[in-house]
């Protein structure tokens, strides 16, 4: 839609939500649709309360569409656990309650669901052309699939075959032990729990874990630590400025490889796993031509069971708003 729709007491559209530990992303989608020009963004340290952001979006969203009445129904993805009445994030300062929620959209009906739970919802709505594929062969029909992305944390989820559709296992696994597989990571690990105590996975498989690796690395050489970003580890790599931040990545791809191949044993995913998340995008052709695919494999005696089985690495923006408007069509 180009122009803005005519207002109307009898109007009804929904408005969707994908809250990171970093961005918040909303769009206001026609009901029975699922998807909108309507797209509005903001970073989460904008505003330290999230109630704070609220009351602004629905005037925002008003302006931009010349819709003034409440939506009808909201689905808000967040990045924490999202059974219960106050949602408190994970990564971030946010928390909120589902009554307060509800009550300051004035919507009829709210859905409240963890973030890769939308992200499983939108991996059902892709095609070929919002994926890139690494390695293994052609998907196995009616096969459960594994999600996992790396963000501000790590998200995972699965999709398993069921009344000729896909249910969707909502999981915190990105909160499991990250599992080191030679003596370098081991030491990067051992370093990490003088700071963490516990080491998930999230605490290197993300936007965050990029410059843990890195400064670890630093420690264990006794070095300055030059890069204070995971957008600066990132660009010292890619460029070879570098060498421990270039070890970073290669660290990190190979253990997305380990973490994705760990996946499609415990789920038996020979429907494929699927790499959502904002930050491998950010260096695509570099993760391709990692080790990531060798580590997916290298299981032992069960390589040739993961060989045949598809990555795919979504390159679909909005995939979260995508999946909690998909949501709502099954409520």
């Amino acid at each position: 839609m180009s122009e803005k729709l005519e207002q109307s007491s009898n109007y009804r559209w929904n408005l969707v939500a994908d809250i990171g530990g970093t961005n918040a992303r909303f769009s206001a989608v026609l009901e029975g649709q699922l998807e909108s020009e309507y797209v509005f963004h903001h970073s989460v340290e904008e505003y330290p309360q999230f109630a704070g952001l609220i009351g602004g979006l629905l005037q925002e969203i008003a302006k931009a569409t010349g819709w003034n009445c409440p939506p009808v129904s909201a689905c808000f993805a967040v990045a924490c656990p999202a059974d219960a009445e106050v949602i408190a994030f994970t990564n971030s300062h946010w928390q909120f309650t589902k009554s307060s929620l509800k009550q300051a959209l004035g919507c009829d009906n709210l859905s409240v669901i963890n973030d890769f739970e939308a992200v499983a919802y939108g991996i059902t709505e892709l095609g070929s052309e919002d994926l890139v594929q690494v390695g293994g062969q052609a998907p196995i029909a009616n096969k459960a699939i594994g999600i996992l992305g790396p963000g501000t944390g790590l998200g995972v989820a699965g999709l398993v075959h069921h009344n000729d559709s896909y249910h969707v296992l909502d999981t915190e696994g990105g909160h499991a032990d990250y599992a080191p597989i030679d003596e370098v990571q081991s030491a990067v690990v051992n370093r990490l729990r003088e700071t963490y105590g516990r080491v998930s996975l999230e605490r290197l498989l993300s936007g965050n874990g990029l410059l843990n690796i890195y400064t670890a690395l630093c420690g264990i050489e006794d070095t300055e630590v030059i890069f204070t970003t995971p957008a600066e580890v990132v660009a010292g790599a890619l460029d070879s400025s570098d060498q421990r931040a270039l070890q970073t990545l290669n660290i990190f791809c190979e253990g997305m490889g380990s973490a994705a191949g760990n996946l499609a044993l415990t789920y038996g995913a020979k429907g494929g796993i699927y790499i959502a998340g904002g930050v491998i995008p950010r260096f695509q052709e570099f993760f391709i031509n990692s080790g990531f695919r060798h580590k997916f494999e290298d299981k032992g005696r069960f390589v040739s069971y993961l060989q045949p089985i598809p990555v795919y690495l979504v390159t679909r923006s909005n995939l979260g708003l995508l999946g909690a408007a998909k949501k709502l069509q099954t409520i």
